[in-house]
């Protein structure tokens, strides 16, 4: 999967998920100081899902005018240690029961909940 880190997004989840195959590109790195519009313009520029813990993009994503990306994951909840949220991701990605694309997806430590992105 295609995917473009927040720059709140820990390094460490990042490079677990390029090992894990996927292709990831980060903000902090290629994008430091990017605005809102400017990430969201990026992710749906190059088809990627957004990954962030910045609860702003939930209002953001449906406010009509910006760009809408391929999905955003936002994670809700303060990580264990810098490798976590990669770990949940990707046990969300193999149970492969959930659409990521065309979502918006809040992952919490003890549920999952999904809204179509417009």
């Amino acid at each position: 999967m295609r995917f473009l880190a927040d720059e709140n997004f820990p390094s460490a989840s990042t490079g677990k998920l390029r090992e894990a195959g996927h292709d990831i590109t980060d903000v902090a790195a290629d994008l430091p100081g990017g605005d809102y519009e400017e990430v969201l313009a990026r992710a749906a520029g190059e088809a990627r899902v957004v990954l962030t813990f910045d609860r702003d993009y939930g209002e953001l994503i449906f406010r009509p005018g910006l760009p809408t990306p391929a999905g955003v994951i936002y994670l809700r909840f303060e990580p264990h240690h810098p490798g976590e949220p990669a770990e949940r991701l990707l046990e969300l990605l193999d149970a492969g029961s959930l659409p990521i694309e065309g979502r918006f997806t809040v992952l919490e430590r003890d549920r999952v909940r999904q809204r179509r992105l417009p």
